[in-house]
């Protein structure tokens, strides 16, 4: 059953995983502008583990639908792999989107994109290393927003595959 925090607001990603009646927890924490990495302060803010909090990142490609953008999720303990993403959904080569289209795209804005409830759904690909998990986090649509969900339930609401796109 989804939980909304007290006086949060909705998002997009939300909406969408209401509308789908998947299950989720809204998790709300404190940003400080100044973070450095957004998934390292969600995990410390919230008291996560870090493996289990993953980022959303933009690339683009060399498939000829929506600009070539496809959407990687991996944890914020990594890195995205292109090439290992370009090779999941059947690329040669993908490099990182640059942020007003990642922006222009999904509708959010960078540190603040959610997998879930883009304006475009894209082509998108989960780390296999998220079905390790009970639950994981994903940003809720805003900073400082996040959202705890079971991986099968993301993959679900995004119609993602999983492969192996993190690397240490």
């Amino acid at each position: 059953m989804s939980k909304r925090a007290k006086g949060a607001g909705a998002t997009p990603a939300t909406r969408a995983l209401t509308a789908a009646g998947i299950g989720f927890t809204e998790r709300p924490y404190e940003h400080d502008p100044r973070a450095e990495s957004y998934g390292l302060e969600a995990a410390e803010a919230l008291d996560v583990e870090p493996e289990r909090v993953f980022k959303t990142l933009l690339a683009q490609t060399d498939l000829p639908r929506d600009h070539g953008l496809v959407v990687g999720i991996v944890p914020v303990t990594g890195q995205l792999d292109l090439k290992a993403l370009a090779a999941a959904v059947g690329a040669k080569k993908a490099t990182m989107a640059d942020a007003a289209l990642a922006e222009r795209t999904t509708g959010y804005v960078v540190g603040g994109i959610s997998p879930i409830g883009q304006k475009r759904s894209l082509r998108t690909v989960v780390d296999d290393s998220a079905l390790e998990h009970g639950s994981i986090l994903v940003s809720g649509g805003r900073r400082g927003l996040d959202l705890e969900l079971a991986p099968a339930d993301l993959i679900a609401a995004t119609e993602a595959t999983t492969a192996p796109i993190a690397r240490a």
